[in-house]
């Protein structure tokens, strides 16, 4: 994982990002206006906007893919993006940033990108009750980590996301995670210590998870 230096810009400054977007992130749909786009361009340069275009691209592109080419596909593009610590990045211990923050600025950690690949898969049409975010135990790194599981069917052995390596296994391949609770839109699960998960209420329960949706409600407008 390659390390990025922190922001040259103050975190302010993306604020006229959260009020130009226009994103949504429902079934089938996944649009940036152009009055984004035009910011973007001007405060982060060509790059950056250029990342954004991918992303737009990619949904066109897997939209109507498979669910097997669209997991590679997402998984592949945003592992491309630096990993970066919070408080380098954003001066907090622990900030959720949405797509836009963590394509716009190219850096983030392990929550922004399985919080990425979550939203960019919902948009594609994948049912969030075939999805969660996941916060682990990384045992070989010996700290918290998060990574993305999809779910053919609710008992399934689950395919696992990870920006730590580019291929996705099944979770019964991943000794080296331990999950501890999960959530996506619809629920909160702890894992059992004998294995499976017990549902113990919604998502909102994450502070997190409430801060970062109400973001991309403002983002919305």
């Amino acid at each position: 994982m390659t390390a990025v230096t922190a922001l040259s810009q103050p975190r302010n400054l993306l604020l006229p990002v959260v009020l130009a977007l226009a994103l949504a992130t429902t079934v089938g749909a996944l649009e940036l206006s152009s009055r984004l786009m035009a910011y973007v361009l001007e405060e982060f340069g060509e790059t950056a906007h250029q990342r954004l275009e991918n992303w737009q691209r990619l949904h066109t592109l897997a939209a109507n893919a498979p669910v097997d080419r669209q997991l590679r596909l997402v998984n592949s593009f945003f592992n491309r993006i630096n990993f970066v610590s919070d408080i380098r990045h954003w001066g907090e211990e622990d900030y959720w940033a949405t797509p836009i923050e963590l394509l716009t600025t190219n850096g983030g950690d392990c929550e922004d990108f399985s919080i990425a690949k979550y939203l960019t898969l919902r948009a594609m049409g994948v049912p969030d009750d075939q999805l969660r975010i996941v916060y682990v135990k990384a045992l070989e790194l010996n700290q918290a980590h998060m990574v993305l599981a999809w779910y053919k069917t609710p008992g399934a052995d689950p395919l696992v996301l990870d920006n730590l390596i580019n291929d996705i296994k099944p979770a019964s391949q991943r000794i080296d995670l331990e999950p501890i609770y999960s959530f996506n839109g619809e629920g909160l699960w702890l894992n059992r210590s004998g294995g499976g998960n017990a549902r113990i209420g919604d998502a909102g329960k994450l502070d997190r998870w409430q801060e970062l949706n109400k973001r991309l409600s403002e983002q919305a407008m």
